[in-house]
């Protein structure tokens, strides 16, 4: 055994400077990806750029260290420490997080990770047989407790750093997305023929779509047969100067509002006949049905003649307005800064509002009192806007260098699903794609993100989540998607 004991640490030694060296050139060949497969790691995000650089480093020193005897025994202790450290990422990869990236380089990315797991534990393996045979001398315990104290502080550091780097994406200190392959599975399209369709509504059978340009037809789409009915809504008053009608669907209801003439009118689908709701003095922005006649608005204050929410909800003697001035707070002007999103969940039974140009979301209950403010994964704490202002109609306008964070939103559950078009760390322009940011409610954190895919060039326009399907307006066709469980 002695006499074939140097050959066989040789040959261990041969093993993992072939292997070293052979993933550091792979990394070095393709070093852009390298770096963007670590920034899409749930364990590394937060860290890729020291980390891209550190690997590399240390697997060609190491090589470097096994092929000189002076240096193999030390050079052996840090092959261990390494493919410890490759082991434990994987075993957390495959049992803690939503996703698997690989960034191992070369051939070694082909592999299963099954079979990536049982290659490691080999060279685990191999590296605590040349270790021994280097001390061949030293009593077994005292090997036995060296090596082990070497393990547990390879597997506590991945540990650790998988920690932090949760907490670092979570709290938004690092603009890194964490991504889901094929997460959203196409399922159906349709050809609207026209563009400008928002999304009103959706249930068990139907998604119900309106256009502003045609505010008084709603379009019933049938998910399931692909069929497609026309259906021309009868309004009370017809005389009014409407502007801007928006419709919502929450079956067996539908609304029309229109904010320029402060009125919010309710109907029955399948009748779609309209019983006028006269709104006095509260004209809005934007406006969404909550519970029992309760509307959510978006306003401008009389008291700051800023953006604020409101609650419209009627109550025996007619419909009441409570404004809520504190909520939305202006880090500028106030003329555009507060803009931004109000939706409803039914699950939770609050309003979400959603800043444009800011990475903060505003949790609220079902009579907009303010619970609660979550961080986006973005990393604008402050609008960037581009105001000018246009003497001639004497109006500010929002200019091109006006950074939007988010563009659109949906909500079902125990989720908020934000559409933004920002690009994050290790991030390309993605010409087929959308990209989806998802949002624990009940944890208040981001979760992780996924991709819309569609026809090259196309513009995500409106959709809505129900139950574990995704309907997307995208130019003119519609597209409904399966999210995985």
């Amino acid at each position: 055994m002695r006499k074939i004991a140097p050959f066989i640490q040789t040959l261990i030694c041969y093993l993992f400077i072939v292997l070293f060296i052979y993933a550091a050139v792979s990394k070095l060949m393709d070093f852009e990806t390298f770096q963007t497969q670590l920034g899409q790691s749930p364990l590394l995000a937060s860290y890729a750029i020291p980390i891209s650089y550190g690997i590399i480093a240390i697997e060609l020193v190491t090589a470097v260290f096994l092929m000189f005897e002076r240096t193999r025994k030390l050079a052996l202790q840090i092959s261990l420490f390494l493919m410890v450290m490759f082991t434990t990422y994987i075993v957390i990869i495959l049992h803690f997080t939503a996703f698997t990236p690989c960034s191992c380089g070369g051939a070694l990315e082909k592999m299963g990770w099954t079979e990536h797991l049982i290659f490691n534990i080999v060279f685990v393996g191999l590296a605590l047989i040349g270790i021994r045979i280097t001390k061949s001398s030293q009593r077994w315990k005292d090997y036995i407790i060296q090596q082990s104290f070497l393990i547990l502080i390879g597997v506590v550091s991945v540990t650790i750093i998988y920690g932090l780097s949760e907490k670092k994406s979570q709290y938004n200190n690092a603009f890194t997305r964490k991504y889901i392959p094929h997460f959203a599975e196409k399922l159906t399209t349709l050809n609207l023929e026209s563009t400008g369709y928002y999304i009103a509504g959706i249930d068990s059978c139907y998604a119900y779509l309106a256009h502003p340009n045609a505010p008084l037809f709603l379009r019933t789409y049938d998910y399931h047969t692909q069929n497609v009915t026309n259906n021309r809504i009868k309004i009370k008053n017809e005389l009014l100067p409407y502007k801007r009608i928006i419709t919502y669907v929450n079956s067996p209801y539908f609304y029309l509002g229109d904010g320029t003439v402060g009125i919010i009118e309710k109907g029955i689908l399948y009748d779609y006949t309209t019983s006028l709701e006269t709104i006095d003095n509260a004209y809005y922005n934007q406006y969404v049905p909550g519970k029992d006649d309760h509307f959510g608005l978006s306003v401008t204050s009389q008291k700051t003649k800023q953006t604020a929410l409101a609650l419209l909800y009627k109550t025996v003697d007619g419909f009441q307005l409570k404004i809520n001035d504190t909520t939305l707070k202006s880090q500028q002007n106030g003329a555009f800064d507060l803009d931004g999103l109000l939706i409803w969940n039914e699950q939770h039974q609050i309003f979400l509002y959603v800043y444009y140009y800011k990475n903060e979301i505003i949790i609220l209950d079902s009579m907009m009192n303010e619970k609660n403010v979550m961080k986006s994964i973005d990393s604008l704490n402050e609008p960037e806007l581009d105001v000018a202002f246009y003497k001639k109609d004497q109006n500010y306008r929002l200019g091109p260098k006006t950074i939007r964070v988010n563009e659109t939103i949906a909500t079902y559950g125990d989720y908020l699903y934000i559409h933004s078009k920002r690009l994050g760390n290790f991030e390309e322009e993605h010409q087929s794609a959308s990209i989806i940011d998802v949002y624990d409610l009940v944890n208040n954190h981001y979760l992780h993100s996924f991709y819309l895919y569609h026809k090259p060039k196309q513009q995500l326009r409106d959709f809505k989540i129900y139950q574990n399907s995704v309907f997307a307006v995208i130019d003119d066709e519609i597209y409904r998607y399966q999210l995985k469980k």
